[in-house]
């Protein structure tokens, strides 16, 4: 349900990287004589999707990050740290950079993890995001050296590379050989847990078991870089729960299961109230609800009709229909969120607590609307975002804007919002989802950030100065330069108005007291390792 939570990556070098070393544990010890069997049940989301290069979904994150590995891992700062690399080096000019592999990986199937892996990797994954897109446009190489070891030469220097590498999840070379429009279903990664094909149940349950041949790190667990330490021996990814919220917190307060993602914000305070459960925040950065407009059609291919929707929302109310709890949401008026390094006060002279429905009625006038139809897409199984789409578009008729939803589940919203042509070709005008706070603060692998035309994400803005200062954001090398660009950027975001902001959220998730551990996380998702279970 999200357009960019898979991108973890954030802007900020630490130069002092260069010179890491290889550090490592030895393999998982098996479970002792005297050690209960840690097996655990989550409901976290439906798996329908195994290959983060075929889909970026939350729920097919959350498995990658299971099963495998990546060549660096963004720490809670939101800063790459070495994963699978041992240590790296550049050029004095900065044109290429050597990578080897640290000692001891291997695949679940019992073969080393090789540089051929890493480089069919990350050229399968650069033909899908925006930031491996821009890394194989800049790459002159990427190449196996030896065995342990490969290099990227670059046209001219990258200052944003080692963000760019915590996107790709390295697969087995035959596997990321595969064309990347096609799903990787093997299923066979070098992470912390592996994949059990012989319990996976399509739609009711999957079971990912304890990698005992895992070497973490040795660095303590900062995000997710450092030692990824499995304390369970079996984790279960209950699904058939997810049709029935209501059972799936009875099952939880029953000691059924032992962990729901996102329980709805109606039952929290029964949660709450359960001596034996617990609501924890994992992504403390939370989300940014996102309205996203069609700028190629009537009435949002004018401009002054898309500043009317950015006058007219009421960031409260929406976050009151879509969370409910002021607990957990606050107002954002940057395009980078509020917690990032890019976060800026640029151009945000349009927010007004409430919203302004009369400047937006007024706006709309300018705009020459007419009464076009405006049609909103309406996710029936999301319910925050159909809340969010319910209210909009009883704001829009309350201004005379003949607003329609458009209802259908997610799946049906995603392959509706392709469409590009007028409503009354079954287009679409506006659709509601999130993006992770982490995510707003890498200009170059949030594609919805792109402002492109009809080559780049849904809703096709295009704004030629903009795209000169998106692609110079990812040739400077030094945060504050970034910084300066950002906020020409919002400058121009916030005239041309691409979309508009809902309000951000964090997601307290339910679990029973008996799990401790959990790793902070920068989206909507569970990491599996260091979970400890009494």
């Amino acid at each position: 349900m999200t357009i960019s939570r898979r991108n973890l990556i954030k802007a900020g070098l630490a130069v002092g990287m260069a010179s890491s070393n290889t550090f490592c544990l030895r393999a998982q010890a098996a479970p002792t004589a005297d050690r209960r069997s840690a097996t655990v049940r989550m409901v976290i989301d439906n798996l329908s999707n195994f290959d983060p290069c075929v889909s970026s979904a939350d729920a097919t994150l959350g498995h990658a990050l299971a099963i495998y590995d990546t060549l660096f891992s963004v720490d809670s700062k939101l800063v790459p740290q070495p994963q699978m690399v041992g240590r790296w080096s550049v050029s004095d000019d900065k044109r290429i950079y050597t990578f080897v592999l640290r000692d001891d990986l291997s695949w679940h199937d019992g073969t080393p993890v090789t540089a051929a892996d890493c480089v069919a990797s990350i050229r399968r994954w650069g033909q899908v995001t925006a930031g491996g897109q821009l890394l194989m446009a800049r790459a002159t190489q990427i190449s196996k050296e030896d065995d342990r070891t490969f290099k990227i030469a670059l046209k001219q220097p990258l200052g944003i590379l080692l963000n760019i590498l915590t996107g790709p999840f390295v697969m087995r070379e035959k596997d990321a050989n595969q064309p990347a429009t096609e799903q990787v279903t093997a299923n066979i990664g070098s992470g912390p847990f592996r994949f059990n094909h012989a319990l996976a149940k399509p739609g009711a349950s999957f079971t990912y078991d304890r990698n005992e041949k895992y070497v973490p790190r040795s660095e303590p667990s900062d995000g997710l870089a450092g030692g990824k330490i499995v304390r369970l021996d079996r984790v279960i990814w209950d699904i058939g729960l997810l049709a029935s919220q209501q059972t799936a917190v009875a099952a939880l307060q029953a000691g059924e299961i032992d962990f729901i993602l996102a329980p709805p914000v109606d039952l929290l305070p029964v949660i709450d109230s359960d001596p034996n459960l617990e609501l924890r925040v994992l992504n403390r950065l939370g989300n940014d609800y996102v309205l996203r407009m069609n700028c190629l059609q009537k009435p949002f291919d004018n401009v002054k009709a898309r500043q009317a929707i950015l006058h007219l929302v009421d960031q409260e109310a929406m976050m009151r229909a879509a969370v409910g709890n002021p607990d957990y949401f606050s107002p954002v008026t940057s395009m980078f969120g509020n917690k990032t390094p890019m976060t800026n006060d640029e151009n945000t002279g349009w927010y007004k607590k409430g919203g302004d429905p009369e400047k937006a009625k007024q706006l709309f006038k300018e705009a020459g609307y007419a009464g076009e139809k405006v049609v909103i897409l309406q996710p029936t199984d999301w319910a925050e975002s159909s809340n969010t789409a319910q209210l909009l578009a009883k704001q829009l008729r309350d201004i005379g804007v003949n607003a329609e939803l458009a209802p259908s589940d997610w799946a049906g919203l995603v392959a509706h919002r392709a469409k590009k042509g007028p409503v009354e070709d079954g287009g679409w005008s506006i659709f509601i989802t999130t993006n992770s706070e982490a995510s707003l603060g890498d200009v170059a692998s949030n594609s919805s950030f792109a402002m492109n035309g009809e080559k780049g994400w849904y809703g096709w803005p295009q704004d030629d100065q903009y795209e000169t200062l998106r692609a110079a954001w990812s040739d400077v090398e030094t945060l504050e330069e970034r910084k300066i660009i950002a906020r020409k950027m919002q400058k121009i975001w916030w005239d041309y108005v691409p979309s508009v902001l809902l309000g951000q959220s964090v997601t307290p998730s339910a679990t029973r007291k008996t799990l401790t551990g959990f790793p902070e996380v920068p989206g909507w998702y569970v990491a599996l390792w260091n979970i400890e279970s009494a």
